[in-house]
């Protein structure tokens, strides 16, 4: 005879394999719910920070007091007013930005003698060598022929515009003079500056209005159109930015713009989760 299992002991080990193997089950069903919650939540989180720092990349490049908020009638107005702003009420922001390739990059010419390096536009203005007419400017440190070419390379896909698509201005002051012409580091605007206006040394080149705006749940950038107050932003280009936007809020304070972007992530059952990022731009 040889000794065996008996069928009591069979049935007790099955049942405790039973028991193990269902907590065990239910052990990796949590784990994987987890990875996928904790996955979601990365993704989310990842796209919402790409997404607030494409926005705060362009809007730290906005010309002060040129940046009005956009109501769901599109109606501009004002970012300066009362806020936390509701995405019900409001939709986006729009705002004009300073040409700030051409400012940082500079020309080939060699250093020292009759072209030093210089930058497509210096922001400076010479006042001792404006014409009489206010309407030839003088603007020394400037190869204002690379900012053409820059603008003319960055518009190329999306309707080319040269630098006399341009505008420039000054300090506390929200009209834009429109450029006619540029040589080597001369101005010429289309219209002498009407009277009573004040030049200061320094200016501001800007050849493009930019916006961010909800539409549905998805979130635009537009950009490529007119840059001056009150600009249609359809008339330029548009690009998304991210795909459910629970949530866009801005709030101005000072010299600072507050952002804030909240993002659904879909994980199946009708379940998602969601994601907010804050931003400040100086």
């Amino acid at each position: 005879m040889r000794k065996a299992y008996t069928l009591i002991e069979l049935v007790f080990a099955m049942i405790v394999l039973g028991i193990i193997s269902s907590l065990g089950a239910e052990i990796i069903a949590n784990v994987y719910s987890q990875h996928i919650l904790q996955r979601a939540q990365e993704r989310a989180s990842v796209k919402t920070e790409l997404a607030l720092l494409q926005i705060t990349n362009r809007l730290q490049y906005a010309i002060k007091n040129t940046i009005y908020r956009i109501k769901n009638d599109n109606f501009l107005e004002s970012v300066y007013s009362n806020f936390y702003i509701s995405g019900d009420q409001y939709i986006g922001i729009q705002w004009i930005g300073i040409e700030n390739d051409g400012f940082e990059i500079m020309s080939n010419d060699s250093t020292g003698g009759a072209n030093p390096r210089r930058a497509g536009w210096s922001g400076f203005i010479d006042l001792d060598d404006v014409f009489t007419d206010n309407r030839h400017i003088k603007t020394p440190g400037s190869h204002l022929e690379l900012s053409d070419n820059i603008i003319q390379n960055l518009s190329a896909t999306t309707g080319a515009k040269t630098i006399a698509d341009g505008v420039i201005y000054f300090p506390n002051d929200t009209n834009a003079y429109q450029i006619n012409s540029v040589n080597d580091d001369k101005i010429t605007l289309n219209a002498a500056l009407p009277a009573g206006t004040t030049m200061w040394e320094q200016y501001k080149l800007a050849w493009s209005s930019y916006a961010i705006a909800m539409e549905g749940s998805d979130l635009y950038l537009y950009y490529n159109f007119s840059p001056s107050l009150n600009a249609d932003r359809t008339t330029g280009a548009k690009s998304l930015i991210a795909h459910d936007i629970s949530s866009f809020k801005f709030k101005a304070s000072g010299d600072t713009i507050r952002i804030k972007i909240c993002k659904q992530e879909d994980i199946g059952e009708d379940q998602n989760i969601t994601s907010c990022k804050e931003k400040v731009v100086f």
